[in-house]
């Protein structure tokens, strides 16, 4: 039970925006690539998966790679548990532990304890911390923010900021949008 299962990544999404954005038919790409149509509508619907020789073809119809549209494909459905860290005791030090596995759009860090509270982050995509137990003090933007329990704090791309707990045993979660992911927006300061 709770077992992380990788699936193959779904190609279905990328194949129908290369399609479009060449602005080509079903009709067409199955003419240049030899495959048929309603195969072409399961792959775009991801109700098929195309073997390594079909996804070549279906890469040269769409004057691509398979390498790119594979890197351009949504990653397969997935589930995974992250079970919590069973300590005897709580101890003074601060330890963080990654709540997700493997390479996803979104990362999620629980910081327990202080923090280094000296440290500045500036990330490149955006985040948002939770404080789950305790309170802490973040300085972002030239602005002190005092969060306790259950408060939220989104920051966007390129904020530069700092925080500390100001509590025993506190409890922040940062969930943050991957740093391989291009979410940023130019931003004109």
């Amino acid at each position: 039970m709770g077992d992380h299962k990788e699936q193959p990544p779904r190609v279905g999404a990328a194949v129908r925006r290369r399609r479009r954005a060449l602005d080509l038919t079903l009709a067409v790409v199955a003419e240049r690539s030899g495959l048929s149509v309603p195969f072409l509508s399961q792959i775009e619907n991801d109700r098929a998966r195309p073997s390594t020789s079909s996804l070549e073809k279906l890469a040269d119809a769409l004057r691509t790679t398979a390498v790119e549209l594979l890197a351009a494909a949504d990653p397969a459905c997935s589930v995974d548990v992250v079970r919590a860290e069973v300590t005897e005791t709580p101890g003074p030090e601060p330890r963080s532990r990654s709540l997700v596995r493997g390479h996803h759009q979104m990362h999620a860090t629980e910081f327990t304890g202080d923090h280094e509270a000296g440290r500045e982050f500036q990330y490149r995509n955006d985040q948002l911390m939770y404080v789950a137990d305790g309170a802490v003090e973040i300085e972002a933007e030239g602005r002190a923010y005092r969060l306790g329990r259950g408060d939220t704090l989104y920051l966007t791309g390129g904020v530069r900021h700092r925080w500390r707990a100001t509590v025993p045993d506190t409890r922040v979660v940062v969930v943050a949008v991957a740093e391989h992911i291009e979410a940023v927006r130019n931003r004109k300061r």
